[in-house]
């Protein structure tokens, strides 16, 4: 999505950043599979792991979950039931791809993470064309 944002000249309109549901990889660079797929692309991944926090309801106008139990894990944090406007799915974004959710491509091979990317590419021009 960074990417798309300074490829597109929107980095003073636009805020973008990602975090994950779980502490898993906490400080990690991105996945070097995902950043090779990446690559191929001409996108560089750049930051660091971080997990989602409450204040992020409050910090981001959207927040965009892969799948439905990322959704499910955000929605959990809103106590108050007052931030579900601002969660979406990914993939409801995507222009060209049928596909409800992002996949796991942890397991799935370097082809796994070439169509993430390829996916993640489809729903952020989407969602790009959707804000602007």
């Amino acid at each position: 999505m960074q990417h798309l944002i300074d490829r597109r000249g929107l980095g003073d309109r636009i805020t973008c950043d990602s975090s994950g549901t779980a502490g898993y990889h906490i400080g990690s660079k991105p996945d070097s599979r995902m950043a090779v797929a990446a690559q191929k692309k001409g996108v560089t991944l750049t930051g660091s792991a971080r997990q989602f926090e409450i204040a992020d309801f409050e910090d981001f106008d959207l927040i965009l979950a892969m799948d439905r139990s990322n959704y499910q894990d955000i929605l959990s944090l809103d106590n108050a039931n007052q931030y579900a406007i601002k969660v979406k799915l990914m993939c409801s974004f995507c222009r060209h791809h049928d596909d409800e959710e992002v996949p796991d491509p942890y397991y799935g091979g370097e082809a796994g993470f070439d169509y993430v990317i390829e996916l993640l590419t489809d729903a952020c021009e989407g969602l790009l064309d959707s804000v602007l």
